[in-house]
């Protein structure tokens, strides 16, 4: 099977903190934790690092933070030969204060310039399956329609023209409660489950052909199956940073569906579980569980 991750690129430094700071006071903390990051580029590294052919279409800047991404996914496996290297800009990166006694984390993205095609066209046209996340918006839908035997999902994360149009041409709508709430122009409830259908339907009038799953972060994730309405739930961790478990649970979503032998309910409640495990360490792709792992909890949590 060959993966095709397109997307965005950041370099995380994540600043593990016990309370959170208070403006103009001075806080000392043990030590910074670093790596590359960003959703599709978490996903390439989680599919290098469970052994399998998978290439990251992405941009990085032509300096010290571009290098050690390129380094990272290298050593893990994963083919970088469609990173871009661009002069004009620096790698984009995350300054991440991790609150590890709630879990919560609070995010500083430099950021110079939106990317929407890379300058060499990507010939990729044997791909299985694919991720993209709404980054390099013209280089993601050139992939998607250079492989059209291909599964594709959309990272839905963050609500704009570029995710929205993207949605039209996957298989997999997988979305964010925020994009959710953005999209439907109204807020989900948690103890109201006609909020969840009324989002999860104004989805759909768009998203028509494809198969939409809404992730709910410790609530689970929402769907429809066989005409039922269902929520698969999260397996239950104490978290100490949360910084990438929806990247995570985009690229072991992805694996599972891979492996043809899982329903959508397993591959959900694998991603789940998957994502679950990763916020119990600190750093997101330094987080990624083995697969192994993920299998083990999985075979003792089947009634999850």
């Amino acid at each position: 099977m060959k993966f095709v991750c397109v997307g965005h690129a950041t370099y995380d430094i994540t600043l593990p903190v016990e309370i959170y700071p208070i403006e103009n006071k001075k806080q000392r903390i043990k030590k910074k934790i670093e790596c590359g990051g960003g959703p599709a580029c978490n996903a390439s590294y989680l599919l290098g690092k469970w052994k399998n052919d998978v290439s990251f279409v992405g941009v990085v800047g032509n300096d010290y933070y571009g290098q050690q991404i390129i380094k990272e996914l290298n050593t893990i496996g994963v083919n970088t030969e469609y990173v871009e290297k661009n002069s004009s800009t620096d790698t984009d990166t995350s300054f991440i204060m991790s609150n590890i006694n709630n879990g919560s984390r609070t995010i500083l993205t430099t950021k110079k310039k939106e990317i929407e095609s890379l300058d060499n066209p990507i010939e990729i046209t044997d791909a299985n399956f694919i991720l993209v996340d709404g980054e390099h918006f013209l280089t993601a839908k050139e992939v998607i329609l250079r492989n059209p035997k291909a599964i594709s999902v959309l990272d839905a994360g963050r609500f704009n023209k570029s995710v929205v149009n993207l949605g039209q041409i996957v298989n997999y709508v997988i979305c964010s409660k925020d994009f959710a709430e953005s999209f439907a122009n109204m807020k989900i409830d948690y103890s109201n489950s006609e909020s969840l259908i009324k989002v999860y339907n104004i989805l759909k009038n768009t998203y028509q052909k494809q198969i939409i799953i809404i992730t709910l972060e410790e609530h689970g994730s929402f769907t429809c199956i066989d005409e039922r309405y269902c929520i698969i739930p999260s397996l239950k961790v104490k978290a100490v940073d949360s910084t990438g478990a929806g990247d995570i649970f985009h690229g072991s979503f992805l694996y599972f569906l891979s492996q043809n032998y899982y329903s959508l309910k397993e591959v959900i409640k694998l991603a789940s579980i998957t994502s679950a495990l990763s916020v119990t360490k600190i750093g997101s792709r330094l987080a990624i569980p083995e697969l192994e792992e993920v299998m083990e909890v999985y075979n003792k949590n089947e009634n999850l």
